[in-house]
């Protein structure tokens, strides 16, 4: 069915360009959103937090290409996983695999590794949300507690000191200054059996504020085995010291516990989506995480500029029966210190970051036998601490009233230790200690042209590095668990965009070139039965593509005063490939598509109500190897969003999904080579159907 969607899909591509709603607003954000009136006066925001106006201009003040998403885009609509949250950004790359598990990708970050996260630094209010490792998940992030996110791709995240492949996205909550509403209840729900609750409660008084949100999500998922339960809760207390000094506190408790399906062949995944692996049901695969987590971000306004201080410490608890069952505790802990201000210099304006970061951690490694998802006999016992000392700084120099020199660099040391006790049974049995630390430098030079306020022109290079976490490092199979002493990946990142607005034509477009040294390439040893991908350096391979979203409103006062029917158009080109590499040639390295096309029709009217069509189209399928022996369909997906904003602060929506109950592939676990696996092509398990036709909606107050 999603062959037909196709030449309609194509035609709204080609013909009715367009972009973000967010676009449409001053200084030319760049986060590809359907923009919906949010009643009320803005909020003036706090010294720990500010406003979402200033956010916005703080993004968009970076020489490279960033996006800023506004959740008043999204609050009122059906917004359950990040996909809800990115799926509008160019150039990130974000797929449901089942539940909350997704593959977030940032210009390739992470390619093939379709478990977990590498190469993107995650952030909750500016502070880190990875493990000390690098590594890090999504289910923590809850879409129904965010005011803003921010997305700094590649080298551009170095004003959080992140110099990543794929950069950093920074999650902010609300506080009581910023929430779009003293108290707010929601509930939604619909397909799947899904039920989701949430509500959200702040206040003001005199020098302090707080805040609570909480989520519970229940359904038992498109697939078999697929039952998921997510308990999620974000609260913040802020407190003005004295004038000019303000400190906040952050709690979070996140608690998943998701079934696992498995992945299937190709042609169970397009004729039988809704079964589950049978090895995931005999073994009861599953992920349950507990993770708690506390920070504090004290922040001074000092004679120039204004100084952030921030400290933070996450517990997280893994019970994850695949292959085996993993069983892991640790913490994460760390401190960061931030000045930014701005100065003259010479009588040019000068804007200057500054920041520190020191943090550790520590986690308890151990694996069982897998008995139907109990622990059996125990076959690891190891113990996993990284630590890493950051240094960075970023500097804008206006050397034309509309002209800004970038500079920046980072140093970094970042230590990985890893010590098997051994005494089991096995190849395990015998202890080993490995010591690895990585070290370098790097910098940042671009330019930043702004002939008028909503119209940006940017070049940037970066040079960034990402250190192996214990996903690549420790590597396992059916028999025995090794540390792999792999190399950092490096790379050096070539971008040039512009972004902005001119009447009712918004734009944000970035083409840009990363030449990798020994990218952290995985592949699946056995996907059917869940055991972790090995990792291995690339000698050489190149990331390049182009980011480009465009919104056009073609008409406005068409039914009446206020109304507006605007089309958008979000592009995404992937062209990732092995360069010479004495295996695999110039291949694509197999896991992401090369073209993700969205297109959406947005009718708005001020009596509240909406209607937005959408189609999501890929027109050629992923590599399922590197090999490049594999490639999964193309597809189209039609969905329709709906609903009415009443002025009394209640909402309702409903969301449609691939309509067309099209069959297709979201996501795989990559291969070196299909056709050499055993069975060949057609017995592999290494698909992950897409979710079918689904409808879900919800109702949502505010007062």
């Amino acid at each position: 069915m999603s062959r037909v969607l196709q030449p309609g899909a194509l035609a709204l591509a080609l013909i009715l360009s367009g972009a973000p709603r967010a676009l449409a607003e001053p200084a030319a954000a760049s986060a590809a959103l359907p923009e919906l009136s949010v009643s009320g006066t803005p909020s003036p925001g706090s010294l720990t937090v500010p406003s979402v106006a200033e956010q916005r201009a703080a993004v968009n003040a970076t020489v490279g290409s960033v996006a800023f998403v506004d959740a008043a885009t999204f609050q009122n609509r059906y917004a359950n996983t990040l996909r809800d949250v990115l799926k509008d950004v160019p150039g990130v790359y974000v797929q449901e695999r089942y539940g909350q598990e997704l593959r977030l990708s940032v210009r390739g970050s992470g390619i093939s590794r379709g478990f977990h996260l590498r190469g993107i630094e995650v952030l909750q209010d500016g502070i880190p949300f990875n493990l000390a490792d690098g590594s890090g998940d999504f289910y923590q992030i809850d879409p129904l507690a965010l005011r803003s996110v921010e997305v700094y791709k590649g080298g551009n995240a170095l004003t959080f000191g992140a110099t990543t492949l794929g950069g950093a996205v920074n999650f902010v909550t609300p506080t009581a200054q910023t929430a779009f509403a003293p108290n707010i209840l929601r509930v939604d729900g619909g397909s799947f059996g899904t039920i989701r609750e949430n509500f959200q409660f702040s206040r003001i008084s005199g020098p302090a504020d707080f805040l609570i949100n909480g989520t519970l999500t229940n359904s038992d998922g498109y697939r078999d085995h697929e039952t998921q339960r997510t308990q999620n809760v974000n609260a913040n207390v802020g407190y003005q010291l004295a004038p000019g000094v303000e400190t906040r506190f952050y709690v979070g408790v996140y608690l998943t516990d998701q079934k696992l399906p498995g992945s299937l062949t190709l042609d169970n995944s397009l004729n039988n989506p809704r079964l589950a692996n049978p090895t995931a049901i005999t073994g009861n695969q599953s992920r349950k995480v507990e993770t708690e987590r506390i920070a504090n971000r004290t922040s001074f306004v000092l004679d120039v500029g204004k100084l952030d201080i921030d400290t933070w410490a996450i517990h997280k608890s893994l019970y994850h029966p695949i292959f085996q069952v993993i069983d892991q505790d640790g913490w994460t802990y760390g401190i960061a210190p931030h000045w930014s201000g701005s100065f003259d210099v010479a009588g040019f304006r000068n804007d200057t970051i500054l920041g520190l970061r020191a943090f550790a951690g520590h986690n308890s490694a151990q694996q069982y036998l897998n008995v139907q998802g109990n622990r059996g006999a125990q076959t690891l016992n190891a113990l996993q601490s990284a630590s890493n000392l950051e240094a960075y700084g970023e500097n804008r120099f206006w050397f034309l009233p509309d002209v800004a020199l970038m500079t920046g660099a980072k140093l970094f040391s970042s230590n990985r230790t890893y010590s098997n006790k051994g005494g089991f049974t096995g190849a395990s049995q015998f202890a080993s200690f490995a010591n690895e630390t990585y070290e370098g430098v790097n910098p940042k030079l671009g330019l930043l042209w702004q002939p008028l306020p909503e119209i940006q022109v940017f070049g940037d290079v970066t040079r960034s590095r990402d250190v192996p976490d214990f996903s690549d490092l420790v590597q396992t199979n059916t028999l025995n668990t090794t540390f792999v002493p792999l190399q950092a990946q490096r790379a050096w990142t070539y971008e040039a965009g512009t972004r902005g607005r001119i009447d009712r034509l918004s734009w944000d477009v970035t083409l840009y070139r990363s030449e990798i040294r020994d990218e952290l390439i995985n592949f699946s040893v056995n996907p059917g039965l869940n055991i972790p991908a090995a990792t291995f350096n690339a000698p050489r391979t190149r990331h390049q593509g182009v980011e480009a979203a465009a919104s056009l409103d073609l008409t406005r006062d068409l039914a009446g005063i206020g109304d507006r029917l605007t089309v958008s158009q979000i592009w995404t080109h992937n062209d990732f490939r092995f360069v010479n590499d004495p295996i695999f040639g110039n291949n694509q390295i197999a896991g992401i598509p090369r073209d993700v096309l969205r297109t959406i029709l947005t009718y708005t009217h001020p009596s509240g109500f909406y209607l937005a069509p959408s189609v999501d189209w890929v027109p050629r399928g992923a590599f399922a190897d590197h090999a490049n022996t594999l490639q999964v369909p193309g597809y189209a997906l039609l969905n329709i969003q709906t609903g009415i904003d009443f002025a009394n602060g209640v909402s309702l929506f409903v969301d449609a999904r691939n309509l067309t109950d099209a069959r297709y592939v979201s996501d795989i676990a990559v291969v070196t080579n299909a056709a050499a696996t055993v069975g060949g092509a057609a017995a592999l398990a290494a698909f992950y159907p897409g979710n079918g036709r689904s409808l879900f909606g919800g109702v949502r107050a505010s007062f």
